[in-house]
């Protein structure tokens, strides 16, 4: 019996994880089911999928078989990030920067440019091959050659090569090498030796095209160097003319730059001016001098003392005062050797007198000299001054005239020195693009490749398989998973009904171990919980439209109230086709529709067939119109006289959609099942039939699904309740 929750008013309320299971086990368990709804998608539509992947692996086989063998030829190449540094002395290989990313995806897209490929086509001369275009099949060729020959009206040989270029890089591929400078450059076609020679031609091309670029670069910068040069040298003497013009105007001379020293050019004003300063200097420091050296206040000068004339003098007179004092001391002033001594002293005494003075008067010339070579400096250099300030006004415009000069020159010297390094640049010719590895002739095709073609046949299989059945499960809106019974039509899930796979439905319900029985005994129990008392007394069982089992779903519940000891009536109401009757196999000339238009006789209505477990009233007579016979108060007085005599009355009733009566039939019952038959039952009619229902004021217990096919099911929602559980260890024992 399955487990279920049920709410406090008896009805049956939608199964939940057991009170106390951890959240991690919840989620775990919440992932199968989605898991298990793909799988069950694909086992619904598994012949679907297996016919999709069949029939593209048939397509692949079919299409590899009839393809024509094509031969790759592949040629490595090497582009470098600069053309290597021959002229530099920093380093010969070329340093690697931010921009390689841009530089490479440029290459590449060159290698794939329309016009190497028309290089290409005119080296190989394609154009003029007819055999080429007959190779890739071109209609053109048709209408372009005859007799092998290009014709002679049709001289439109640009339309050719281009053509011929288009189909080389329809063919053509570029693989660069992951982390590295190598392009792998292969082309296709149905010859070898064609592939090959294309290849090859490709990287010869390549490289031409790149010298070629290179040089007219170069040769265009050349040529625009030179008319700029020419422009900035007529500048430059222009300038030159203009600043020497001005020069001669005003008076200016400047002394010459010396480069070697780097000394800038200078005038002679300010470098007349910087000799005779620092002369005023000198003869100022003169000057000082010869003043300290004059006469003090005494008459005496500092030369006299250091002058050996001078000093000799002194010395001799020195000398005669000595003598002059002893001969004193013996004889009297009168004495002819002392009056000599005293005449000798008088004439030393003279010539020091004039020595000194003659050093005096030398001094003074000096000092006057200075003082005059001094005060004629600063005027020389006050003049100088004024000189100068005037020099400095005249020699702005001239120092414009100057600056003008000087960048003239740099910009001429630079140019001059870049037009130079071009120059020798351009003649070096060195090239960043080499060939690494020639094109091979290949030995073996490089298209069809059976297992790559078979293994995308297959994965294009399985996608359109599963994508055929993804539009079919979105198309078919087929109830197919219990689950739905509760989400899509929001009602209770009594049970599920697996489907049965005897003949006869009715005597597999007649087994109590069957399948079937006692899945309907789970519903039976179901049911035991609805209300308050139980099972319902009256029991309306319907469904959305004919053919969905509510019939044997009927009589099944009765049944199996009837095996708990219940004294059940199964009422068939469907009076439009009744099958009742059928069951027990007993007539259908008297029954609910006689009593429904006014007979009382209810005894020859009731049937209790020889070993039944229920009564049975049939349908009788289709009326001409059944809804008006229901509308009447007759069906609730056979429910009020049924009711002393019966626990449980169960009434199968007619669909719902399309007719009156179900709605009829559930609104005077105390419960209504509705029966919703797997992978069939569509869930907008369900919907429409419940609210019809709902319209009506019945009271819907649950739904029951039948024919139910756990293989066709989600895996893993435990759906298959294990109805044969123990028969094996039964039969065994």
């Amino acid at each position: 019996m399955n487990d279920m929750n049920f709410r406090r008013d008896g009805t049956a309320a939608v199964p939940g994880p057991i009170a106390g299971a951890d959240g991690s086990r919840g989620a775990s368990k919440a992932l199968f089911p989605i898991l298990g709804q793909y799988l069950a998608v694909v086992l619904r539509h598994r012949w679907l999928i297996f016919g999709a992947v069949v029939t593209a692996l048939i397509t692949a086989v079919i299409v590899t078989v009839l393809m024509t063998p094509e031969y790759t030829s592949r040629i490595t190449v090497e582009i470098r990030r600069d053309s290597d540094n021959i002229m530099r002395v920093e380093g010969v290989e070329p340093e690697t920067g931010l921009g390689d990313m841009e530089f490479y995806q440029t290459q590449y897209g060159l290698l794939q440019s329309h016009a190497l490929a028309q290089r290409v086509a005119t080296q190989l001369r394609l154009y003029d091959d007819p055999e080429f275009f007959a190779m890739y099949g071109l209609p053109q060729a048709e209408d372009w050659f005859e007799n092998g020959r290009p014709r002679s009206e049709i001289t439109n040989r640009e339309q050719r090569v281009r053509k011929a270029a288009d189909v080389l890089l329809l063919n053509l591929s570029v693989n660069p090498v992951r982390l590295s400078r190598l392009v792998h450059v292969g082309y296709t076609s149905p010859d070898a030796t064609f592939s090959a020679r294309v290849a090859n031609a490709w990287g010869e091309q390549f490289i031409r095209i790149t010298l070629e670029r290179r040089f007219e670069a170069t040769s265009y910068a050349r040529n625009f160097l030179e008319q700029r040069l020419e422009q900035l040298r007529d500048r430059l003497d222009a300038s030159e003319r203009q600043l020497v013009g001005y020069a001669a105007r005003e008076g200016i001379v400047n002394l010459p730059a010396n480069p070697q020293l780097g000394a800038p050019e200078r005038s002679m004003v300010v470098d007349d001016l910087t000799t005779l300063n620092r002369e005023l200097a000198e003869a100022t420091s003169d000057r000082v001098k010869a003043e300290s050296r004059l006469p003090g206040g005494r008459g005496t000068v500092t030369e006299a003392l250091n002058n050996q004339a001078i000093s000799g003098l002194r010395q001799r007179r020195a000398e005669a005062a000595a003598e002059y004092s002893r001969l004193m001391v013996q004889f009297e002033p009168e004495y002819p050797p002392v009056v000599a001594l005293r005449e000798q002293i008088a004439q030393l005494d003279q010539s020091i007198a004039r020595e000194e003075a003659r050093v005096r008067d030398t001094l003074s010339e000096t000092y006057r000299a200075s003082t005059e070579r001094e005060t004629n400096l600063s005027g020389r250099v006050d003049r100088l001054k004024g000189d100068l300030l005037d020099l400095r006004r005249r020699s702005i415009q001239y120092n414009i005239y100057q600056r003008e000069v000087d960048t003239n020159r740099q910009l001429y010297d630079a140019l001059l020195q870049r037009y130079k390094e071009i120059g020798v640049a351009g003649g070096v010719g060195v090239n960043n693009i080499s060939v690494v590895d020639r094109g091979q002739i290949p030995e073996r095709p490089s298209s069809p490749r059976v297992l790559i073609n078979l293994l995308l046949a297959l994965g294009l299989g399985l996608t359109t398989g599963f994508m055929l059945a993804a539009i079919l499960e979105q198309v078919d809106d087929a109830v197919s998973d219990p689950s739905q019974i509760v989400d899509e039509l929001g009602t209770p899930l009594l049970g599920t009904v697996p489907k049965s796979r005897d003949e006869d439905t009715y005597l597999a319900l007649g087994d109590r171990k069957s399948d079937l029985a006692e899945a309907y005994l789970a519903v039976q129990t179901s049911l035991a919980f609805c209300t308050d008392h139980g099972a319902p007394f009256t029991l309306a069982v319907t469904s959305t439209r004919p053919g969905e089992g509510k019939s044997t779903t009927a009589y099944a519940i009765a049944l199996s109230l009837a095996r708990t000891g219940k004294n059940v009536l199964l009422l068939d109401a469907d009076m439009r086709a009744p099958t009742a009757h059928h069951i027990a196999d007993i007539g259908n000339h008297r029954g609910l529709s006689n009593f429904l238009a006014g007979d009382n006789n209810l005894e020859e209505m009731l049937h209790r067939p020889a070993g039944s477990e229920v009564a049975i009233m049939p349908a009788g007579p289709q009326p001409p119109n059944a809804a008006e016979l229901l509308s009447g108060d007759r069906m609730k007085t056979l429910l009020d006289r049924l009711q002393p005599s019966f626990d449980h009355i169960v009434i199968d009733s007619p669909p719902v959609m399309g007719l009156a009566d179900a709605p009829l039939l559930a609104s005077q019952s105390e419960g209504t099942v509705f029966v919703v038959e797997s992978n069939n039952t569509k869930l907008g009619q369900a919907k429409l039939a419940i609210s019809r229902l709902s319209a009506a004021q019945a009271h819907l217990v649950g739904a029951v699904l039948t024919k139910f096919d756990t293989k066709r099911a989600a895996y893993g929602y435990g759906y298959d309740y294990g109805y044969g559980y123990g028969r094996s260890a039964e039969a065994s024992a």
